[in-house]
C-alpha cells in the first residue's frame, strides 16, 4: 500500500457508510472530483485547470445526485449569497468596471464552489473526505517535487520556472500561496502515520518531512506561521480527543522528532551564506516594505479610513488602482472594501461560525472526527494568516470550509438516526419473549467498529 493509503485496520473507529450501488456515471463523477483536486496544485496561470473542472462539477454533481441538501448547508449557501450580492452592489461604485467585475466573478465562482463541495462531502462524509485528502496529497506531492527541483536547481531550467525571487514557488504563481497549500496534505500524512503501527509510520512521515522542507524554502513568513499554527492546533486537538494512549504517545514522540528535524534543517541552512541571509531576512517580523505611508501598514491605515467613509464598499481592485500601490494584506479589511459593511460582515460571521461551531463539532465523538481535525486545524491557521495576507481568492481556503461545513451538516443529519438505532426497546412485561427475540435483535444491530474501505471512490 502506498504512503497515502490507509489499511483496513488503521482507522478502527471510522464509520463505514452503508454500501450503495453506484452507477457508472457516479463512478466517473468521483474520478472527476479526484482529478479536479489532483490538478489544484497547478496554478502557473489563471484561470487554472482546476477552475474549468470545478465549473464542470458544479453542473454535473447536482445533476446526478451527488450533493446533499440540508438546513445547515442552506444556511451556509444563504450567507455566501448575501456576501456575493453585497460584492456586486459594491462593484457599482467602481471606476473601472472591467477589472472589478472580473474579480467579483471569480469571487462568486469560489462561493458557489465551496457550497458545492460541502454538499458533496455531506452525501458520504468519510469516503468523500478521504477522496479529497488523498487527491490533495497527490497534488501536493507533484507541486512539492517541482518546488524542490527548482529551488535546488536539480534539473536544467527548473530554477527559472519554479522559483520566484529566490523562493520556491513550484507549480504556483506565488510562494505565499504555494506554502500554505502543502499544509493540509502534511497534516493528512501525520494523521496516517498516527493511525499506523510504529513500523509502518516511515513512509507517511517521510512525505510530511518533504512537505515541511518545501514550505521552509518558500521563505514565506505567512506559510511558516500557517504550518506552525496548524501543527499546534492539530496536535492539541488530537491529544485532547484521542481515545487511545498509543496515539497520544505518538503525538508527543512526533513533536520531539519535529523539533529535532527543524533544528537540523536550520543548522544546514546557516552553513549556506545565501540561504542563511535569506532566512534571516524573511524571519524578520517587519520588512522595509511594511513601513511608511506607502508600505503595508500605511495601506491598512488608508483602508480603515475608506471603510469608515464607504459603508457600501468601493468595489474590488479599486484600492490598489486608485488609493495604494499594493493590496491591503488583511483579508478582513479587504472584504469590507470589496463588499461593504454587509458583505464584509457576513464574511467575518462565516469565518467566526466556522471557528466556533467547528471547535464544538471537534469535541463530539463523531466517526469522522480524525478527518475533521485535519480540515479544522488547517482552517484555523489560514483564518489567522488572513490577518496579514489577502486570502479571499485562495481556492484551498474555500475547500477547507467546504469540508468543515459538509462534515458538520452530515453529523447533524445523521446523529438522530444513529441514536435511534441504539435505543433499546422497552422491555415487555413477559420474560420469555425478549429472551427469544434477543438473538434476532442482536443480529440487526449496526456494526460499531467496521473497517474503512481501502478505496473511498469504490
Amino acid at each position: 500500500m502506498t504512503a497515502i493509503g490507509i489499511a483496513h485496520s488503521s482507522v478502527p473507529y471510522l464509520h463505514r457508510e452503508p454500501a450503495q450501488a453506484k452507477s457508472g456515471v457516479h463512478r466517473l463523477a468521483l474520478v472527476l472530483v479526484a482529478i479536479t483536486i489532483g490538478l489544484s496544485g497547478i496554478v502557473l496561470a489563471e484561470p487554472a485547470p482546476v477552475d474549468a473542472l470545478t465549473i464542470a462539477l458544479v453542473i454535473l454533481l447536482p445533476t446526478i445526485g451527488l450533493v446533499a441538501v440540508n438546513p445547515t448547508l442552506l444556511c451556509y449557501f444563504s450567507l455566501w449569497a448575501i456576501a456575493g450580492a453585497a460584492a456586486v452592489l459594491a462593484a457599482t461604485f467602481s471606476l473601472d468596471l472591467g477589472i472589478t467585475l472580473t474579480h467579483v466573478g471569480i469571487t462568486l465562482y469560489l462561493y458557489l464552489a465551496t457550497v458545492l463541495f460541502a454538499a458533496f462531502v455531506a452525501t458520504s462524509p468519510a469516503r468523500h473526505t478521504e477522496l479529497i485528502f488523498k487527491a490533495w496529497t497527490w497534488a501536493a506531492l507533484a507541486a512539492a517535487v517541482t518546488g524542490l527541483l527548482g529551488y535546488f536547481a536539480l534539473v536544467p531550467g527548473a530554477y527559472d520556472l519554479f522559483t520566484k525571487f529566490g523562493r520556491a514557488s513550484g507549480s504556483f504563481k506565488d510562494p505565499n500561496v504555494f506554502g500554505p497549500f502543502l499544509v493540509v496534505p502534511l497534516l493528512y500524512m501525520v494523521h496516517v502515520a498516527l493511525e499506523r503501527a510504529w513500523h509502518r509510520m516511515f513512509a507517511p512521515l517521510a512525505l510530511a518531512g518533504m512537505f515541511t522542507l518545501t514550505v521552509l524554502v518558500t521563505f514565506s513568513r505567512g506559510a511558516w506561521m500557517n504550518l506552525v499554527l496548524a501543527l499546534v492546533v492539530f496536535g492539541y486537538l488530537t491529544l485532547l480527543t484521542s481515545r487511545r494512549a498509543t496515539t497520544r504517545i505518538k503525538v508527543i514522540a512526533l513533536l520531539v522528532a519535529g523539533v529535532l528535524f527543524a533544528a537540523t534543517l536550520i543548522v544546514i541552512a546557516v552553513n549556506s551564506d545565501y540561504i542563511s541571509d535569506l532566512f534571516v531576512e524573511r524571519a524578520s517580523l517587519e520588512m522595509s516594505y511594511d513601513t511608511g505611508s506607502q508600505g503595508r501598514f500605511g495601506g491598512q491605515q488608508k483602508a480603515l479610513g475608506l471603510i469608515a467613509e464607504n459603508p457600501l464598499g468601493i468595489g474590488a481592485e479599486e484600492f490598489t488602482t486608485r488609493h495604494h500601490p499594493e493590496e491591503v494584506h488583511n483579508v478582513y479589511l479587504s472584504m469590507l472594501l470589496n463588499a461593504g459593511w454587509l458583505g464584509g460582515g457576513v464574511y467575518w460571521i462565516l469565518v467566526g461560525l466556522t471557528l466556533v461551531l467547528g471547535f464544538r463539532h471537534a469535541m463530539k465523538a463523531t466517526e469522522t472526527r480524525p478527518l475533521f481535525l485535519i480540515a479544522y486545524s488547517a482552517f484555523v491557521a489560514v483564518a489567522l494568516e488572513g490577518l496579514i495576507v489577502d486570502t479571499d481568492h485562495w481556492r484551498h481556503f474555500y475547500l477547507l470550509m467546504a469540508i468543515i461545513w459538509g462534515l458538520m451538516s452530515a453529523g447533524t443529519v445523521a446523529e438522530p438516526v444513529a441514536r435511534a438505532a441504539f435505543v433499546p426497546r422497552r422491555r415487555p412485561r413477559t420474560v420469555v419473549l425478549p429472551c427469544a427475540r434477543w438473538p434476532a435483535q442482536r443480529r440487526r444491530l449496526p456494526r460499531i467498529f467496521p473497517r474503512v474501505l481501502r478505496d473511498p471512490a469504490s
